[in-house]
């Protein structure tokens, strides 16, 4: 199972960015989708969650991040407005996944997407 994250880059404060991320490989079923993100000299921390019947958010994004998922896909969103210098980190998705019925399920990362955020 392999998770693909794109869509990072860099923009101003105030703008916006969508980031993506594609689950790929054999796949039987997907439970949670996340996004992390870890800043320079800081411990990665939570930013969003995404299951079938709820969404989670870190204080500090709530109102302005919003997490989707296109189960078709095996794809899960983050976007991102009213970006501030702060969210400035590496952005990494993960998914909780279950490659045959009878196994458990496992959480897969994926490489990260830079975010930058300029004042």
């Amino acid at each position: 199972v392999q998770l693909q994250a794109s869509g990072g880059g860099l923009v101003q404060a105030g703008g916006s960015l969508r980031l993506s991320c594609a689950a790929s490989g054999s796949i039987f079923s997907i439970n949670g989708m996340g996004w992390y993100r870890q800043a320079p000299g800081k411990q990665r921390e939570l930013v969003a969650v995404i299951t079938s019947r709820s969404t989670s958010y870190a204080d500090s994004v709530k109102g302005r991040f919003t997490i989707s998922r296109d189960n078709a896909k095996n794809t899960v969103y983050l976007q991102m407005n009213s970006l501030k210098p702060e969210d400035t980190a590496v952005y990494y998705c993960n998914a909780d996944v279950k490659v045959l019925p009878q196994m458990p399920e496992y959480k897969y990362w994926g490489h990260g997407t830079q975010v930058t955020v300029s004042s």
